[in-house]
């Protein structure tokens, strides 16, 4: 099983960028965080990267029920959205397998939780 869903849109960085904040938005989620990658190894490393950002995507709904369910839960949370360029205006985005990282943790309560997150992560990618 893998650990992620990826797909790979074909616009510039920026257009991706608000595709997925609005697509996102569809299925319950809002971008609570997000990391620069590149940035960050330029900045730290001196180190030139492509361009890859790490979103921290949240259903409030989602992440009361899971933290309800599992105190600890918080550490594996938000659920991260990853687009890095693959190329001149190719995007590729991949979510995180909520089913896939909550086997790890044993709780037969997160498993309707995960199941529906997964639904909800596989649709946003496809609209995109």
């Amino acid at each position: 099983m893998s650990y992620y869903n990826t797909k790979t849109v074909n616009e510039s960085f920026s257009r991706v960028r608000t595709r997925i904040e609005e697509a996102l938005k569809k299925q319950g989620f809002g971008i609570i965080s997000e990391i620069d990658m590149d940035q960050k190894f330029r900045e730290k490393l001196g180190i030139e990267f492509r361009r890859y950002k790490i979103l921290g995507a949240c259903s409030p709904k989602h992440a009361y029920l899971a933290v309800t369910a599992e105190e600890h839960i918080g550490l594996m949370l938000p659920c991260n959205v990853v687009m890095q360029e693959k190329g001149t205006d190719a995007v590729e985005v991949s979510v995180i397998d909520p089913v896939a990282s909550m086997q790890a943790v044993k709780n037969p309560h997160l498993e309707d939780i995960a199941s529906e997150i997964r639904s909800k992560l596989r649709e946003f990618l496809e609209s995109l």
